[in-house]
């Protein structure tokens, strides 16, 4: 008799159904900017803390992938797509650019999360000291692939456009109420027609009274 080992069977329809559907911790990565050294200028040395574009060409990154930014309230981070705008360390003139920031105390720890939702050149700097941190090192350009694509939860369909709303002062101008309608029309003229037949009913009852007086003379 041929035994059948079941639990063989399953390991392999496992492996197979996780190379052919990734699970989402293997289709998406959290990328800790910087490593250990996080998101930081060392004032001492007048320059970023580690070197960051060197940090940022060792990697893959994905369409659904975050950023992760261990840093402080004293740092900020830029994102843009612009090249003009992370060159000259200034995103004011563009439209494309997200600030992230911790607050406004000072010196707090935080950490900041940064989607990577546009495939092509992705661009981040520091805008802190008026962009002095981003020309000494605290920025970074990367190159996000499309990967698996987009998960749900960041593959949102855009907002429907603006529409200015109406006027207040515009006037409406009231629909005619003046001619009657086809049943008031009707009413009048049924009310007419009931005046008319009480009427004529009237002049019978007062020639009704005369002739009955006259009878009473008579006799």
């Amino acid at each position: 008799m041929k035994i059948i080992n079941i639990s063989s069977y399953l390991t392999i329809i496992t492996l197979l159904l996780i190379t052919v559907f990734p699970s989402s911790s293997e289709s998406y990565t959290n990328h800790t900017v910087g490593d250990a050294s996080g998101w930081y200028f060392n004032r001492s040395t007048n320059a970023s803390i580690t070197n960051y574009s060197k940090w940022a060409s060792g990697k893959t990154f994905n369409l659904g992938d975050y950023l992760i930014f261990d840093t402080n309230t004293n740092q900020t981070v830029i994102q843009t797509y612009n090249e003009t705008a992370y060159k000259i360390c200034n995103a004011d003139d563009t439209t494309d650019a997200s600030v992230y920031s911790g607050g406004a105390e000072i010196g707090k720890q935080v950490v900041l999360s940064v989607a990577l939702i546009i495939e092509g050149d992705n661009y981040f700097f520091s805008s802190a000291d008026d962009g002095a941190q981003c020309q000494k090192g605290m920025a970074f350009k990367i190159d996000v692939k499309h990967g698996v694509g987009l998960p749900p939860s960041l593959n949102q369909p855009p907002p429907p456009p603006f529409v200015d709303s109406p006027p207040s002062d515009q006037t409406v101008t009231p629909s005619d109420t003046t001619d009657p309608s086809p049943q008031t029309e009707k009413f009048h003229e049924n009310g007419g027609e009931g005046g008319r037949i009480m009427g004529m009913q009237h002049i019978g009852v007062v020639y009704s009274c005369l002739l009955f007086g006259c009878l009473v003379l008579v006799l």
